[in-house]
């Protein structure tokens, strides 16, 4: 896989020499067992695949690349280039404005901006009607376009399919960046639709099998269907294509549900359910199949809490967190700073959308056995931070040097 050029600040020579030595021993990742940093009053065991993935790590050498051969020019960013703190305040210190925050809303009035100007479109990718406005400001985006290959990989899947005449079932969280964008690509080609997770999609399929009055459905999904959208044409042959970062087996469930929905509906086979519904599991990113695939592999190991690390809007990072609440405490942090001390920690709570406080969140007993995994948006070197936070407060951080030679 390609080798990109990023700032060495995001670096951190444990977490490569762990990465490394799991590589080598692990070609073909099947092996999602996590590592085990044993420090003696505390174990903590890394998710066999976390942090950086491909497309993130491509966005920030274009973005860091673009900055340093432009020195003078004004240099835009569509909206966050990815959902991590660390690394968009980075950009916004060398100049870097941003155009529009995380759910669309303008920062920085369009009107503004001139053909003289630098627009960088963030790894999410944008919709056909902002890259349209670009243009006609003569704004040249193809070399400052950091979309991720595998976001464009779900457009080129869903213009495939929309040539058939399948409509387009997005299974995304509707204000997201990414998802917005698929959208548009989607609605340029074919009917589509936003569900947003399996509640939706289930209500979508009483729509198809006319268990619902057609009307409601304008009223339910308003906001989410493409222009001209007619429900008793739209919904006879459908696919499901995904934002890359959402929960890989909610898609899955998602698209097999939907399936069984047009099968029953229309009374087909396995040998011709393609006449209805369209095949589009190699959607799914490797990334986010990797990092969850990780995680579950990670929770088979017993353990005290979990802590994951990462942009508190972060949809990949959401997930993660999700998956270990099911079993086990799990603070989510976006770095070290966030664990005050072996009795206090802030960190973010999912379902109050809000940052809060808890005491005595390790236990009393040793050794201490912590999970740990990051997004895939959040710098290695973050990890890093938040493992020697720990050791340090269980007295133990003069290890991880030799930590470290273990894994060399």
């Amino acid at each position: 896989m390609k080798q990109f050029t990023i700032p060495f600040t995001y670096r951190s020579p444990l977490i490569a020499a762990i990465k490394q030595s799991r590589k080598q021993a692990d070609k073909m990742k099947k092996d999602f067992r996590p590592t085990l940093l044993n420090l003696g009053p505390v174990q903590i065991y890394l998710a066999r695949h976390f942090g950086f993935c491909y497309g993130v790590e491509n966005a920030i050498e274009i973005a860091f690349r673009t900055i340093d051969q432009n020195p003078g020019k004004r240099i835009f960013l569509l909206s966050e280039m990815i959902h991590n703190p660390q690394v968009n305040a980075d950009l916004l210190q060398k100049g870097v404005r941003f155009l529009h925050d995380t759910k669309g809303n303008e920062l920085v009035p369009m009107q503004e901006v001139t053909g003289d100007d630098i627009v960088i479109i963030p790894a999410f990718g944008t919709t056909l009607a902002m890259e349209a406005l670009l243009q006609e400001k003569g704004i040249a985006t193809e070399r400052y376009n950091t979309t991720c290959p595998f976001v464009e990989k779900v457009w080129n899947r869903s213009e495939q399919i929309a040539r058939n005449n399948y409509t387009v079932v997005v299974h995304g969280k509707p204000t997201h960046e990414e998802t917005r964008a698929t959208f548009s690509h989607a609605a340029a080609n074919t009917a589509s639709v936003v569900v947003n997770d399996m509640e939706e999609a289930v209500n979508l399929g009483r729509f198809i099998t006319g268990e619902k009055n057609r009307e409601q459905f304008y009223i339910e999904f308003a906001g989410r269907y493409s222009e001209g959208f007619d429900v008793v044409r739209d919904l006879q042959k459908i696919g499901v294509v995904n934002q890359t970062t959402m929960l890989a087996s909610d898609t899955q469930a998602i698209a097999d549900y939907l399936k069984t929905v047009m099968q029953q509906h229309y009374h087909l086979t396995d040998d011709n359910i393609t006449d209805r519904f369209a095949e589009t599991r190699d959607t799914l990113c490797y990334a986010t199949n990797d990092n969850q695939s990780a995680v579950i592999g990670l929770l088979e190991q017993p353990a005290d809490l979990a802590i994951v690390v990462g942009g508190y809007n972060s949809s990949n990072t959401s997930h993660l967190v999700e998956l270990c609440e099911e079993k086990l405490p799990t603070y989510f942090i976006n770095d070290a700073s966030k664990i005050i001390s072996r009795e206090q920690i802030l960190h973010f709570d999912l379902h109050l959308g809000i940052e809060k406080e808890t005491q005595q969140f390790l236990p009393v007993h040793e050794p201490v056995r912590i999970l740990l995994t990051s997004g895939a948006s959040c710098p290695d070197a973050v990890v890093a931070e938040v493992i020697k936070k720990i050791a340090g407060l269980f007295g133990v951080a003069n290890k991880l040097e030799d930590a470290q030679l273990l894994f060399a």
